[in-house]
């Protein structure tokens, strides 16, 4: 049944959400249903939003209720960013965004070094993304970064201001953001922050979607064996019409070794690739430059192999996002490492 003043359905999100259930070959997981649930009556609450502001007799007498905006975490796997992109794809909004949050902070960060000579670059910033946006999907939302960390709070509480909505996914609960980070104390006023004005839902101890993530992307396996160097090489010529030569890139400032590098195509090993310290806004930065990855080497990993399991992890979710294909050996599939 379509919504009653605009032509747009109903119930958009649990449409949204079990056609693309059944697109897929998947079950409805109960460890969803709370988060479904919310993000429905976050769609419904938008769409209600939308037609008390543009009702004058609203305008003249009272502001409408604002809707609340939704925060839902749980562990690695458990299909966070899949509702997220079931909420976004059916929110019939024009000024709407859905960007990885490490992502978002690096422009923020860069917007406000070139606003810099203003008496407060961070209003500005904030006026800026809230003419192009009333709705802000953030994905993986973390804090690691001091520079983060410090203007965060202020950031949320400009755009809450200035009538942004947000849902944000994490593989936290708010109290365990930046965790033993430098100045903590004062970050806390931004977790009573999120924790007073957003619904925070947890999804987990459901299926675990990272396997079936994987698994989507589109990954081309060659046979771990004696051969696999051969075959990528073969592999690596076919996708990019060229031999390749090993080389350095430069990747936000520091050098990332390649086996192989041709226009758009490059082969890593995973050690060099996923075996030192790395940041997410590094695969960002590489799946933005990139349309297909090879990466030979990979072991399977265990609970001592977490930090390379984790930077995987966040590997994997930039190629996902930006449409990046995949080839690498196909050993058994890296568990689960948290």
């Amino acid at each position: 049944m379509p919504h009653r003043t605009l032509n747009v359905p109903e119930h958009g999100m649990i449409d949204a959400y079990h056609a693309e259930l059944a697109a897929r070959g998947y079950e409805a997981d109960p460890a969803q249903e709370a988060a479904v649930k919310r993000l429905q009556q976050l769609y419904s609450e938008l769409l209600g939003y939308k037609v008390a502001r543009q009702s004058m007799l609203r305008k003249l007498f009272n502001k409408p209720v604002e809707p609340t905006s939704v925060y839902f975490w749980g562990g690695v796997g458990r299909g966070k960013s899949f509702l997220m992109d079931c909420f976004f794809d059916a929110m019939p909004y024009q000024r709407k965004r859905r960007v990885h949050f490490h992502a978002f902070m690096h422009e923020v960060q860069n917007d406000l070094k070139t606003l810099n000579h203003l008496p407060d670059p961070l209003q500005t910033v904030a006026r800026r993304i809230s003419e192009q946006v009333r709705l802000l999907c953030f994905d993986e939302f973390h804090v690691s970064d001091i520079a983060d960390a410090m203007i965060l709070g202020r950031l949320l509480t400009a755009l809450f201001e200035r009538g942004v909505i947000f849902v944000m996914t994490s593989n936290y609960p708010p109290d365990g953001l930046y965790p033993n980070g430098l100045q903590r104390i004062n970050f806390l006023p931004t977790i009573d922050m999120l924790k007073e004005r957003f619904s925070v839902i947890e999804v987990d101890y459901g299926t675990d979607y990272r396997l079936r993530t994987l698994e989507q992307l589109e990954i081309y396996l060659v046979p771990d064996d004696e051969t696999a160097a051969a075959r990528m090489n073969e592999d690596f010529f076919k996708i990019s019409g060229f031999e390749g030569e090993p080389g350095q890139i430069e990747v936000l400032g520091r050098q990332l070794t390649a086996r192989r590098i041709a226009p758009g195509v490059i082969w890593f090993d995973f050690a060099a690739l996923c075996g030192g310290p790395r940041s997410q806004n590094d695969y960002l930065e590489l799946a933005r430059e990139h349309h297909t990855v090879l990466i030979s080497g990979v072991p399977v990993m265990s609970a001592a192999m977490s930090n390379e399991a984790r930077r995987f992890t966040w590997l994997t979710d930039a190629l996902y996002d930006h449409g990046v294909n995949l080839t690498m050996p196909a050993a058994p599939p890296p568990a689960d490492p948290y």
